[in-house]
């Protein structure tokens, strides 16, 4: 994690008020988070890939849409985004119960160009086949780089809707959009329904979306091939991690039995040991189990 102060240790302790109103809605909005000039900051290193990026293919992504990722190697800003103290508290709340570690699922600018109609209702949640209503796999972070407003776009969200995982077609009058000002962030979780909205403005609405999922996973975005091993090397050990340089204990994701931050240490040597790397539970079924 990012280095604590006091201040950010304040931030962190008022996780819980965001993860039970999370846990209760589906969704909340946190408001004056970073500082203005941050994500300032980020928008510039980012426009010009938004001017030149085309438009999306496809009426899921939206055809007057425009969209990319790896945000990590676009703009030294976006780690801060990324490794935030506060989203990183909510997101181990939510999502630790379930996994031995995070990882991360996506980075992506979006912006939402004139005309955009509003996307259909979806849960992102729906990208992996596993049982729904058991586990929670996913936590977004919508980060607006200008206004969010009803008028040109702000994400729709169903509150409650993580309550109710098999309903697809809730009224759309019982939506609300998320409307905020850049420096806030609003986190909903996968099981809730939403929506990029409409955009009647003659304006683009910009904004970026950061994502946390469960370590064992496949991720949105392929992490490995986005930031490989000559990139991910001048992250800082934490951010590495958080893309997939870790193994999830049990011994998932190695790299010839070890852990595949192995690779940002220059290249390894041919012949290398496996190395366990079990969870506690693990280790103690094994102490059991030669104790009989």
């Amino acid at each position: 994690m990012l280095a604590m102060n006091a201040a950010t240790e304040d931030i962190v302790g008022d996780s819980d008020l965001w993860v039970a109103t999370l846990k209760r809605q589906g969704y909340c909005i946190i408001p004056n988070v970073v500082a203005r000039s941050l994500v300032e900051a980020l928008h510039n290193d980012l426009r010009e890939r938004f001017r030149e990026t085309p438009y999306c293919e496809g009426d899921f992504y939206g055809r007057v849409t425009k969209r990319f990722g790896a945000l990590l190697k676009r703009s030294r800003h976006s780690e801060a985004f990324v490794r935030h103290p506060l989203m990183l508290a909510i997101a181990q709340a939510i999502l630790g119960p379930y996994c031995d570690c995070l990882q991360l699922n996506l980075t992506q600018g979006i912006e939402l160009h004139p005309g955009a109609e509003e996307q259909p209702a979806h849960r992102d949640q729906d990208m992996w086949r596993g049982p729904k209503g058991e586990v929670e796999y996913l936590l977004n972070i919508m980060w607006p780089l200008s206004p969010f407003s009803p008028e040109n776009g702000a994400t729709v969200i169903w509150p409650a809707s993580h309550l109710d995982q098999q309903n697809y077609f809730l009224s759309r009058d019982t939506a609300v959009a998320a409307e905020m000002e850049p420096g806030s962030a609003l986190a909903f979780l996968g099981s809730t329904l939403h929506a990029g909205g409409a955009n009647h403005s003659p304006a683009p609405r910009t904004g970026m979306i950061v994502s946390y999922c469960l370590g064992w996973l496949k991720p949105f975005e392929n992490q490995w091939l986005v930031y490989p091993p000559e990139i991910a090397r001048d992250f800082s050990p934490e951010l590495a991690r958080l893309v997939g340089y870790a193994v999830h204990r049990p011994n998932l994701g190695n790299y010839e039995g070890q852990c595949p931050s192995v690779l940002l240490r220059g290249v390894p040597n041919e012949y290398l040991p496996a190395v366990d790397a079990l969870p506690p539970e693990h280790l103690d079924f094994i102490s059991q189990l030669r104790q009989r």
